[in-house]
């Protein structure tokens, strides 16, 4: 039961580092990538493993969440994390969770946190990102080309600005012809590494209206016009609600 724990002390003292596909100490000696075999671990722990984790020092085996997992293994790490979500919002998650895994090698529990607030928090989307373009540099000006459906109907326009977020908003905003004003924009990483999420917070308001939106991506300009986005569907569905029933509501 100090195997692992002393496999890492000598590594620590020698600086050799440990393989990671090292037999029974190296961090892949416990973690399942394939989604037949996190299938099956889920099931029966003897499927794939001859010993237990803990009988070397570990807490438990890992998932690693990627491209190859299934929508078992999914549905435990969620519930890991703690969500119980409905059959709806677990296709919805999913069908996110997969695209993104295409971007990314690995996703961590801040990610699924990310990919479950997204699919459990939609509004009704008047407007949604079909296509994205961006070109900017030291010697040029920032260009954005942004395709967009409103109601159904495809709309595209190019426009330019003060950075390329910047020329996304201004050219969403023709699009969407909105009078809406941005209060606030705030970007933080959800995970480390290069390719990292981006999550994207803005803050909009119209006719006394403030909302809140938000969008996370690899790439942090189709985070930034996810979230615009996001905003812009709230403050309508929230301006037609107060219209029809007369009352202003609260939404964030």
């Amino acid at each position: 039961e100090e195997i692992s724990k002393t496999s890492r002390l000598v590594s620590k003292i020698t600086g050799m580092v440990v393989q990671p596909n090292k037999a029974i100490v190296g961090a892949n000696a416990f973690a399942h990538t394939s989604g037949i075999h996190q299938d099956g671990l889920l099931k029966d722990k003897n499927t794939y493993e001859i010993m237990r984790p803990d009988s070397i020092g570990l807490t438990q085996s890992r998932l690693v969440m990627g491209k190859l997992s299934g929508r078992h293994a999914f549905r435990a790490e969620l519930a890991k994390l703690g969500y119980t979500l409905s059959d709806e919002e677990v296709n919805a998650a999913f069908d996110r969770f997969k695209r993104l895994a295409d971007q990314k090698k690995e996703l961590f529990e801040e990610d699924l946190e990310s990919i479950v607030s997204e699919a459990v928090t939609k509004v009704p989307e008047r407007y949604s990102l079909k296509a994205l373009s961006t070109q900017s540099g030291t010697n040029q000006l920032p260009t954005a080309t942004v395709e967009l459906e409103m109601d159904g109907q495809a709309m595209k326009e190019t426009g330019t600005g003060d950075g390329p977020v910047d020329a996304v908003y201004r050219t969403i905003a023709r699009i969407t012809q909105t009078k809406s004003k941005l209060l606030a924009y705030v970007v933080k990483a959800i995970t480390g590494g290069t390719d990292a999420q981006g999550e994207v917070s803005v803050r909009i308001e119209q006719d006394g209206e403030i909302v809140t939106g938000n969008g996370a991506n690899t790439d942090i300009i189709v985070a930034s016009a996810q979230a615009y986005l996001n905003a812009l569907n709230k403050l309508a569905s929230q301006l037609e609600r107060r219209a029809n029933s007369g009352d202003k509501i609260g939404l964030c």
